[in-house]
């Protein structure tokens, strides 16, 4: 009893390690652009504006996904303050969830151990430990996706009736699922059961789950934003379900094409080094023999779940032509489980030593480490955190930002802006011919509030901004391309700042002004 205690212990201390070393990761990075600067700043915006049904991106509604991030990360802010770090406990909490429902499911049918080897698996890998900390919608419905799985599987895996709590937790799961990205919080899980139930012919006790309690439960936690919302915006449905959904789904014109083999690949990277272990795993006579003969005895149901999960949704996410890495999260918990358990095995049988895990292990919190330093390297050569800390010295509330040229996602956020950036474009061409970029993002969102789309305005608003106004480019404008009372204060490592100064129009634009980078000092 004592050592079994001890297990125990030790597995705890694991998984608490682990989230810790997430979360010191999370706060060396600066935001990736364009999706950590855009997601924390709706988050950001909807703490300032109170308005938590329509997230807001520069001040207009941002339907491209339902709002549970946005909630949270407003909700961390007014507790924690608006930090980079802050917008990255929620998806960070989220890393941690779904790390506590593997070890608990696995321990649950395969035993201490063989659960502590899958914590360790899954929370070393750069998934975990680089997807777990990124500010985007990716993580949290990968989350409630996994424990949706797990907890409909535990309530079917038990002999007799379904465990009546942890199939309500299911429907819960799917319903915060559906708030964290939409239809496939729900959809996925479906898809992943109803296949398992179909391979081991379990789906009579379908019948057994229950439904009422379970969709009342659903609804009241998944559906009320959804009708409020449609009440408000009319179009919401449309865009979000038919546009965000299943136009995406189904279209060819939006950004990060690749071929059928991207989701193995990147399961392969996410969890490298333990992913060589995968190949262990597969043996396709065996499951030849399985469905011959067994497919329907008890001892291969978990196991059987586990590929099943893998495959059901690496397939489904193959399909489009535009695949993103964030996507493929949900099937990390299910094949960390697989290497673990493969590990055991090899391990009982005596072909690995137990100080092959530790270098394992190592190499992947390494690997995870330098990967996060590379990364907020990068972010930093794209950051407009420069031109933002002198607008904080150097500009008062009243005062407006111009943007031209492309979007600072992360400028608002960094120099805590209080009004919208105005954003100067040919708004009517890049109705015509803007394709996936951050041009369609704002005249899309323009379209739900007419009075808040003011803030896009055509480029011959440079010429007569109102006094006292800021502009802010990318580093490669030319002076000479500007309106001569437009004077540059500070060139960043890619943007520059502009001050509008009407004394200055009949001059030469004006050089640098040393006066506003002093505030640095």
């Amino acid at each position: 009893m004592t050592s079994r205690w001890t297990e125990k212990q030790r597995s705890w201390l694991t998984l608490l390690g682990l989230w810790a070393w997430l979360l010191v990761l999370a706060s060396t990075r600066p935001l990736a652009l364009p999706d950590e600067g855009r997601y924390a700043e709706v988050g950001r915006w909807m703490l300032m504006s109170g308005d938590w049904l329509a997230p807001r991106l520069n001040g207009m509604p941002f339907f491209h996904k339902p709002p549970l991030l946005h909630w949270l990360q407003a909700s961390s802010f007014a507790v924690w303050g608006v930090h980079p770090w802050s917008a990255r406990l929620v998806p960070a909490f989220h890393a941690g969830l779904m790390l506590l429902a593997l070890y608990l499911a696995t321990r649950s049918t395969q035993g201490e151990k063989v659960a502590r080897h899958a914590v360790m698996i899954l929370g070393s890998s750069l998934g975990f430990l680089i997807g777990g900390q990124y500010i985007n919608h990716d993580m949290l419905v990968a989350c409630w996706i996994s424990i949706a799985i797990w907890a409909f599987a535990g309530a079917l895996l038990q002999s007799g009736l379904p465990n009546v709590r942890l199939a309500l937790l299911g429907f819960a799961a799917c319903a915060l699922g559906l708030l964290s990205k939409g239809l496939i919080g729900l959809v996925l899980p479906g898809m992943v059961l109803l296949a398992w139930l179909i391979w081991t012919g379990q789906t009579r006790r379908l019948v057994h789950l229950p439904w009422v309690r379970g969709l009342l439960i659903f609804g009241v936690i998944g559906l009320p934003w959804f009708i409020e919302g449609q009440k408000h915006y009319p179009e919401l449905f449309n865009y979000l379900i038919i546009g965000q959904h299943f136009s995406r789904y189904t279209g060819g014109t939006f950004n990060n094409q690749w071929s059928w083999w991207f989701y193995p690949m990147a399961i392969a990277l996410l969890l490298f080094p333990w992913s060589l272990l995968l190949i262990g795993t597969a043996a396709p006579r065996k499951w030849l023999q399985i469905w011959r003969n067994e497919r329907t005895a008890s001892h291969n149901h978990w196991n059987s779940l586990l590929w099943i999960w893998l495959l059901v949704i690496t397939i489904f996410f193959s399909f489009p032509k535009s695949k993103i890495v964030g996507y493929i999260f949900p099937v990390l918990p299910p094949v960390a489980c697989l290497v673990a358990m493969t590990w055991h095995k090899w391990h009982e049988a005596g072909r690995v030593k137990s100080w092959w895990f530790t270098g394992l292990l190592l190499t992947s919190l390494g690997l995870s480490a330098g990967v996060n330093w590379a990364a907020g390297r990068h972010s930093l050569k794209h950051s407009s955190q420069d031109i933002a800390r002198v607008l904080q010295c150097n500009m008062t509330p009243s005062e407006r930002v111009y943007v031209m040229g492309d979007y600072p996602y992360d400028l608002p956020f960094y120099a805590q802006l209080t009004q919208a950036l105005v954003v100067l474009e040919d708004w009517d061409e890049a109705r015509r011919s803007s394709g996936d970029n951050w041009r369609r993002e704002l005249f899309e969102a323009s379209d739900f509030d007419r009075e808040a789309a003011k803030n896009l305005q055509p480029i011959s608003a440079l010429a007569q901004p109102a006094d006292k106004t800021w502009l802010v480019t990318p580093s490669n404008v030319d002076a000479l391309s500007l309106h001569a009372a437009w004077s540059m204060t500070f060139k960043g490592v890619a943007w520059t700042l502009w001050q509008f100064k009407p004394s200055t129009a009949k001059s030469p634009p004006a050089a640098q002004d040393e006066r506003l980078p002093g505030c640095h000092d």
